[in-house]
């Protein structure tokens, strides 16, 4: 390790195990505060997963090196005159475990102001000693999309497998940076899988709470990662807030308005698109096993059928009187 990084973070002693019963390395979901998370979408994410699942700090960020406390001062309580309490901005990396205890790694906290570079080279440092095999960061963008239609995610990224079937922009594209970003460079100059997903929440709810966005980006992890994450509740919220806007459309005609305007270009984009990609799983879509998949499939259950077939005399008959 080198010196910077050494001042970069600390590894959390005894460090919790990262193996698991599977084969090949860990997967890296990189969910930073701060940057591109309309709907609150990508807090949310890293929240639900840490109060949903077993976790255990694996290397702790050190603040003072990343973080400008005068662009995000944290909340102070003064008390009968003292000060008693102030919030803590923790930025670390977890170690998770989903429902099968398949373990996975989550960096989450504020997005560093400071020294993206050195931030970056210490995350990679760490994605090496893990043995990382993927990297997916996370990011949601105001979009003028509709609530009324199936929640998009579009993808970048090197890694061919965690894009195959995802939506993509076919577009040149100029943002602002984000260390999420510098981090994605650094590990693809490095030779590492990367991929990063951003869902696309309707602009008129981007600055309240969207869990429709939540789920969509953890459900896009869960089938690219191979997670089995719980989900459940993020869809009683996502429906429960569906209902709400579908009831403050209805009673609104210039409401009504806006959004008809909204569903009629997100239909005539997707068509274009469709045109552009006819094998594309768009959103709202299922993805169809090929004939291939199909036939393995067919061939494993003609197989589980002949195991469970019984031969004479492999079975004794309730009427034989040696029962």
């Amino acid at each position: 390790m080198s010196d910077t990084n050494d001042r970069m973070y600390e590894l959390e002693y005894p460090s919790p195990s990262v193996s698991g019963h599977a084969p090949g390395g860990p997967t890296l979901i990189v969910a930073l505060q701060g940057y591109a998370d309309a709907g609150l979408a990508v807090e949310a994410s890293a929240s639900h997963l840490m109060a949903a699942l077993d976790h255990r700090l694996i290397a702790s960020f050190n603040n003072d090196e990343l973080i400008d406390y005068r662009s995000r001062r944290p909340m102070v309580v003064i008390e009968h005159n003292e000060v008693t309490s102030m919030d803590e901005l923790s930025l670390g990396l977890h170690v998770v475990r989903d429902n099968d205890n398949k373990p996975f790694l989550v960096l989450a906290g504020p997005e560093p102001d400071l020294r993206w570079g050195d931030f970056s080279n210490a995350v990679a440092d760490l994605v090496d000693k893990f043995g990382v095999e993927n990297t997916i960061c996370l990011y949601a963008a105001p979009m003028t999309v509709p609530h009324t239609r199936p929640t998009a995610i579009t993808a970048h990224g090197n890694s061919a497998d965690r894009l195959k079937d995802q939506f993509s922009l076919d577009a040149r594209l100029n943002i602002p940076g984000s260390a999420s970003l510098k981090l994605e460079k650094v590990l693809m100059d490095k030779g590492k899988n990367v991929s990063g997903y951003t869902v696309h929440v309707p602009h008129y709810v981007a600055a309240s709470s969207y869990p429709a966005a939540t789920l969509k980006l953890l459900q896009a992890v869960s089938d690219s990662a191979d997670l089995n994450l719980p989900l459940l509740s993020l869809e009683r919220d996502a429906d429960k807030v569906h209902r709400q806007l579908m009831e403050q459309t209805a009673e609104s005609s210039e409401i009504q308005q806006v959004v008809g305007a909204l569903e009629q270009q997100y239909d005539e984009e997707l068509e274009r698109y469709r045109s552009r990609h006819p094998q594309a799983v768009l959103p709202g879509e299922s993805d169809l096993p090929s004939g291939d998949e199909i036939g393995a499939e067919f061939e494993k259950f003609l197989a589980d059928l002949d195991d469970g077939i019984e031969g004479p005399g492999d079975s004794t008959s309730p009427e034989d009187p040696q029962a």
